[in-house]
C-alpha cells in the first residue's frame, strides 16, 4: 500500500510539493446521491420549490465550491480549474448528482469534484428542507480520474 503524501518525515500533516510534478491534462468525476420523499422529488422536478430552481442554484453552489476547494480542504493547492460539468439525473426518490471537473496542472482535481458534489447536494438539501428534512445524503465517491503520472483511475464494481 502506498505511502500518505500529507504526512512529512516527522508525521505531521504537510503540503505536498508538485513544483517538480509535470503539467497534464486531469479530469475527476464523482457522485453523490440525495434520497427524498416521493412528493420532494416530484416538486423539484415540477419545479415547485418556493426557493425557485433547485437545480440551477445546486450547480451554481456546486461550480462555486469547486473552485474555493483550497479554502475548505486544508492542504489542497488551489487550481486555475478549466472546466466544471455538473449534472442531475433522478432515480426511484433520488437526485443523483454527477461532477467532472478538468485541469492543467500538476495535482489532479479529485477534492474539486468531491466538493462540487457534496456542496451541489446540501444545497439542494437547504432549497428542500422546508417540506423534507428526512432527506439522505450518501455514496459520494470518485468516479474515475485521469492524467498524472498515474494515469487513468477507474472505480471498479467491487467499491
Amino acid at each position: 500500500m502506498p505511502k500518505l503524501t500529507h504526512l512529512n518525515e516527522q508525521g505531521e500533516a504537510s503540503m505536498v510539493d508538485v513544483g517538480q510534478k509535470t503539467e497534464t491534462q486531469r479530469e475527476a468525476h464523482a457522485r453523490t446521491t440525495i434520497t427524498m420523499q416521493p412528493e420532494t422529488l416530484a416538486l423539484i422536478v415540477e419545479g415547485d420549490i418556493a426557493k425557485g430552481d433547485v437545480f440551477g442554484v445546486a450547480r451554481i453552489a456546486g461550480i462555486q465550491a469547486a473552485k474555493k476547494c483550497s479554502e475548505l480542504i486544508p492542504l489542497c493547492h488551489p487550481l486555475l480549474i478549466t472546466g466544471i460539468d455538473i449534472e442531475f439525473s433522478t432515480a426511484e426518490n433520488s437526485v443523483i448528482i454527477d461532477t467532472r471537473c478538468r485541469v492543467n496542472g500538476q495535482t489532479g482535481v479529485e477534492m474539486e469534484a468531491l466538493t462540487a458534489a457534496s456542496v451541489a447536494a446540501l444545497t439542494l438539501y437547504d432549497m428542500c428542507k422546508a417540506v423534507d428534512r428526512g432527506m439522505v445524503i450518501t455514496n459520494t465517491c470518485l468516479i474515475s480520474k485521469e492524467g498524472g503520472k498515474s494515469g487513468v483511475w477507474q472505480r471498479g464494481e467491487d467499491r
